[in-house]
């Protein structure tokens, strides 16, 4: 037993140095392009990445690939703006709406019913309105017209038999004769007219279908609205304005339209409140309209007589940091941008007003801005 003790120490010596050898050895490395990718290996610090104290490392390759642009901050007397609730209206001077007179069936016109934005020209037939009328007065003016049919006719049997005897018979005599067989057959023609016509709708003037309610065979009331036409190149904007002070102090206003910027001319203001607000009404022009349709709600910027110091930046620059804050990225070095909590009003929908937190002369990333956000 006492051997045996002995030999199991011997053992455990011989596998404690064998280890101690092995550790000693130096380690085997993998060769070129057989490693297997170290989860654990630190990342490359050539790479866009965020720095310690909230900045942005982005090398100029990845600004390029971002397509990161800056534009260089400057002081100004900027004026006020105030933001409204808007929607876009027909024009009426280049607009109208097309109600038949009379109430009647619906008939196609010389180019079928016009569709939804189809550009139309005035006095274009749009279509017809065949009138219709109670079976009784139909019957009515029927009878009327038989009695009128008779009544012509003698009176052309007597203006005959007056022209024979036109050397005896005095001459004012075949005049009253044909004056009554005139005046019967221009009665004839208005009542067989009445029966028979049909109105014309026409366009009051040129423009684009904006909307259509009528189909062939349709029975429609007097006044019943069937057309919209609008001049998509000429609309009207009406904005609410909440503080009617306003009205007396609109230097300006535009309109965002995407990236564009389509200014307005201010017509006036009503004199009356709708819901609590003041209408404010603006004549628009320009070829960016027609993205527009009419009852689109709209943003409008009326620019103020009031002036403020701050420096124009783009909407697209101002981002959000995890503290909900407004801030813009500014370019401190050549690969280094700084996130700079600002303050802001609004301009004109595609820039804004800053107000506290940047400099004249700070570089402002225009382009990209998002992607810099994104970096972690």
């Amino acid at each position: 037993m006492k051997r045996a003790l002995i030999l199991s120490n011997a053992r455990l010596a011989i596998i404690a140095s064998i280890v101690m050898v092995l550790s000693a050895l130096p380690q085997a490395q993998a060769g070129e392009g057989h490693d297997h990718g170290d989860s654990g290996a630190a990342p490359s610090a050539n790479g866009p990445q965020r720095l310690p104290d909230g900045s942005v490392f982005l090398p100029k390759p990845a600004q390029r690939q971002l397509g990161v642009r800056t534009m260089a901050t400057v002081d100004a007397e900027l004026p006020r703006s105030v933001e409204l609730t808007g929607m876009v209206l027909m024009d009426p001077n280049a607009g109208g709406k097309v109600q038949p007179l009379n109430a009647g069936r619906i008939e196609p016109g010389p180019r079928g019913l016009p569709n939804p934005g189809q550009t139309v020209r005035k006095g274009e037939v749009l279509a017809y309105v065949v009138p219709s009328a109670a079976p009784i007065e139909r019957s009515n003016q029927s009878s009327q017209l038989a009695e009128l049919r008779a009544a012509k006719s003698l009176a052309d049997k007597r203006v005959a038999r007056l022209k024979e005897l036109a050397d005896t018979v005095p001459r004012k005599d075949i005049e009253a004769a044909e004056s009554e067989s005139a005046s019967l057959a221009e009665r004839i023609a208005a009542i067989g007219g009445g029966l028979a016509t049909r109105e014309a709708l026409v366009a009051p003037v040129s423009g684009v279908i904006a909307s259509a309610h009528a189909v062939a065979g349709q029975v429609v009331d007097a006044r019943e609205l069937l057309f919209e036409i609008v001049d998509p190149s000429r609309l009207r904007i009406e904005a609410l304005a909440f503080d009617p002070a306003l009205a007396a102090n609109v230097g300006s206003a535009t309109l965002a339209i995407g990236n564009q910027r389509v200014p307005l001319e201010f017509i006036g203001a009503a004199r009356s409140l709708r819901e609590q607000a003041l209408p404010l009404g603006f004549r628009a022009q320009g070829a960016a309209l027609n993205s527009l349709a009419v009852g689109q709600p709209v943003r409008v910027f009326v620019q103020t007589k009031e002036k403020v110091k701050g420096l124009a930046v783009p909407v697209a620059s101002l981002m959000k940091n995890p503290a909900n804050q407004t801030i813009v990225w500014v370019k401190t070095a050549p690969e280094r941008f700084e996130p700079r909590t600002v303050t802001t009003e609004s301009l004109d929908g595609i820039s804004v007003s800053v107000t506290a937190g940047l400099k004249a002369g700070d570089k402002v990333a225009t382009q990209g801005a998002t992607l810099i956000n994104q970096v972690r």
